[in-house]
């Protein structure tokens, strides 16, 4: 069996999901091998011979490999100018490579001309002429070397950017291997599955298509039986090329839980999906941790929860893993405990992303949040005081909100600009199958058999047009909100932001080590 990750996602960690997966075969007796084809075929892509036709161009393809090089190492991160200098460089490469076939390639998304990743015939287009693939010259000589023997190929499909590369590298395959069979799952494809109606038109190419967790799926196709699967072991990483990512230093992603233990909020896509919360057994997931640690050395362990539960962090708390970790999590009481933060940043806690949505008491009491501002407010003080970094996600143009309760979300940030140390600004887009789409749905918000939202009525008449003109000329403008918005790492975001975030001290506990 071959498991592939494609094309493109942010090249800064190995893939968790083929990890895992490749580690429950392998613990069946399953021959299994993996290819991180998203980071493989990015770094493939960035080192071709290209013409340089501007002052931009020449730079970044006379540099490329001193800038691969220097975003793998810690004192890159210590200049920001330095960074966003690597980062602009690398992404230009990109944009270059990706002219000729009419695709924009970046670090983190991908775009085809003429093609759209929420239409299911244009994916299928996609499949149909792989050839018109920027990554095409890479994959038809790289899966060759892989395939041989190969009786199944897994494609693990998770975000909007991966669709399109995904669906050329399965045409070439049925196109070269007729007789491969095809499985397509990962976090995408799930939310496909969910879709009402849901009737899937991949079936010329696509042989099977798995919703949540694949290991079941994976093993009864390799002819396990259920009486013979194996408890969950550790994840695959030293099959994947961990020396390869662009981070200085390996970060290890971690899932102890699929669904969201809370899942009370009225806009969460998992929620409307019906995904179940599954939780790994905590003492389970700090044996994994801890191992894990021994094992490989990382730099940073990112826990890839939706959040994690007040008993992980207390475990966490009661038995660190071994490395620098962060993750999400909610603003929940027990942060609201200075010590029980001064113990998440002695486990090893450098920084948490939170999701506060809205600093109108209002708006999160409708989109059942189930925070307190005031708690949410002597939350983010304990963790600055803790050394503890913030991420801090806002949601705005929910149902529940208007441009007076949005400016009480400005002046909450505002006033808490000095503990606030990184933020994302998103725009609410209402899940197509949720509880309010029925309510107050329209029409498809992106045009395309698989999109995932849909365009709804505001009941205030507070459309999107007049929340991005709000966020644009007034939220963004505002100084304080600029200077932390300055602090994003470009295009890397949260997988980054912890190497620059003064108060977790990441930089001198790594030069410790």
């Amino acid at each position: 069996m071959l498991l592939i990750f494609p094309p493109v996602a942010k090249p800064s960690e190995p893939p968790a999901g083929i990890a895992l997966l490749a580690a429950t075969l392998h613990a069946a007796g399953v021959p299994c091998k993996l290819l991180d084809g998203n980071c493989e075929g990015l770094l493939w892509l960035m080192k071709q011979p290209r013409d340089a036709a501007d002052t931009w161009s020449r730079r970044a393809v006379n540099s490329r490999e001193r800038h691969l090089t220097s975003l793998r190492e810690i004192r890159t991160y210590r200049s920001p100018d330095r960074y966003a200098r690597a980062v602009s460089d690398l992404y230009r490469l990109l944009a270059i490579a990706g002219k000729e076939t009419g695709a924009t390639v970046g670090l983190a998304d991908y775009q085809q001309q003429g093609l759209s990743p929420l239409r299911s015939a244009d994916l299928l287009a996609a499949a149909e002429h792989p050839e018109r693939n920027p990554f095409f010259p890479w994959f038809s000589s790289r899966l060759p070397e892989l395939l041989g023997g190969v009786r199944i190929v897994g494609f693990s499909l998770n975000y909007l950017s991966q669709a399109l590369c995904t669906f050329a590298l399965i045409g070439y395959v049925k196109r070269e291997y007729p007789d491969t069979v095809v499985v397509l799952g990962g976090g995408l494809v799930t939310s496909w599955m969910a879709r009402p109606g849901w009737c899937s038109p991949f079936g010329a190419i696509v042989d099977h298509l798995v919703a949540g967790p694949g290991e079941g799926a994976l093993l009864a196709l390799a002819g396990v039986r259920r009486e013979q699967q194996q408890p969950r072991p550790l994840p695959a990483y030293p099959h994947l090329p961990r020396g390869d990512y662009l981070s200085p230093g390996l970060i290890l992603p971690y899932s102890a839980a699929s669904g969201c233990w809370w899942n009370n909020c009225s806009f969460c896509p998992e929620r409307a999906e019906g995904n179940r919360y599954r939780p790994v057994p905590v003492r389970r997931v700090l044996s994994d941790l801890r191992a894990l640690s021994e094992a490989e050395r990382p730099i940073l362990i990112h826990i890839l929860d939706n959040a994690m539960s007040p008993a992980l962090l207390q475990g966490l708390t009661d038995s660190p893993p071994g490395a620098n970790w962060y993750g999400f999590a909610r603003f929940g009481a027990e942060l609201a405990d200075p010590a029980f933060c001064r113990g998440l940043r002695a486990s090893g806690c450098v920084m948490l992303k939170l999701g506060l949505e809205s600093g109108d008491q209002g708006v999160l009491d409708q989109l059942g949040k189930g925070i307190d501002l005031g708690v949410a407010s002597q939350i983010l003080t304990n963790l600055k005081q803790a050394g503890i970094a913030t991420y801090v996600y806002l949601l705005l143009g929910t149902q529940a909100e208007t441009v007076t309760e949005a400016r009480r979300t400005l002046n909450f940030v505002i006033r808490h600009q000095e503990s606030i140390g990184f933020l994302n600004l998103a725009l609410f887009n209402m899940p197509i199958h949720g509880d309010e789409a029925m309510e107050s749905g329209t029409e498809p918000f992106y045009a395309g058999d698989l999109s995932l939202y849909t365009g709804f009525r505001h009941p205030q008449g507070w459309d999107r047009k007049e929340v991005r003109r709000f966020l644009e000329h007034e939220f963004k403008k505002e100084p304080a909100v600029a200077a932390i918005l300055r602090n994003d790492p470009p295009l890397f975001t949260s997988n980054h932001a912890p190497f620059f975030a003064t108060e977790a001290r990441i930089n001198r506990d790594t030069e410790k080590s």
